[in-house]
């Protein structure tokens, strides 16, 4: 089944938009929460995610960027 070309270029923008919006609030979790137990962090995540009005993300995304903020702390050399 071919996608019309231009459906891609209309959609890329929303795409964007809904990325940076993401990546907004996993910064702002990853600032706030990093080396908190992972289910606050989830929980945090989700109501950033949710300001950001970007809670269309795949659950197990949003599980992976919790484990990673939660872990992060046990990484830092000092």
């Amino acid at each position: 089944m071919a996608t019309d070309p231009s459906e891609y270029d209309k959609a890329m923008p929303i795409v964007a938009a809904h990325l940076t919006k993401v990546e907004r609030a996993v910064s702002r979790t990853r600032s706030s929460h990093a080396g908190q137990p992972y289910a606050t962090v989830r929980q945090a995540l989700l109501e950033a995610l949710r300001q950001e009005d970007a809670q269309r993300v795949v659950p197990q995304v949003v599980d992976e960027f919790a484990r990673r903020i939660s872990e992060e702390a046990e990484q830092l050399p000092f």
